[in-house]
């Protein structure tokens, strides 16, 4: 774990960094090591305003890591794009849980018919 600008930072957590070159990079936290002073994240980047890093895992120092804030996730639209994040990241277990909150809440919209 990094303290980073008095938050934590996790390997899972979702993160935007900007790239030494100025490119907007989203992404999640691959892991943490303490190889410099500052700490580098390997960031899996999903991501980027530029094409080619998109997929890859790259080390960016924590101190341009700033954690995205976690959001609750309350539509069906918003729950498709994340089942399209999970398939392109390859997290099953985070897919199950997201099509089992789809499959519910489609239940509940059947049920009030």
């Amino acid at each position: 774990m990094f303290s980073n600008n008095n938050t934590i930072l996790k390997t899972g957590d979702w993160i935007k960094a900007e790239s030494r070159d100025g490119e907007l990079i989203i992404g999640y936290v691959e892991s943490l090591s303490p190889d410099t002073l500052e700490g580098v994240v390997k960031v899996t980047v999903v991501t980027s305003d530029l094409n080619q890093t998109i997929g890859k895992t790259i080390p960016i120092l924590s101190k341009q890591v700033k954690k995205l804030p976690v959001s609750n996730v309350t539509n069906k639209a918003q729950i498709e794009f994340l089942l399209d994040l999970a398939l392109s990241t390859g997290d099953k277990e985070w897919f199950l849980v997201l099509s089992s909150e789809l499959n519910a809440m489609k239940q509940l919209v059947n049920g009030v018919h």
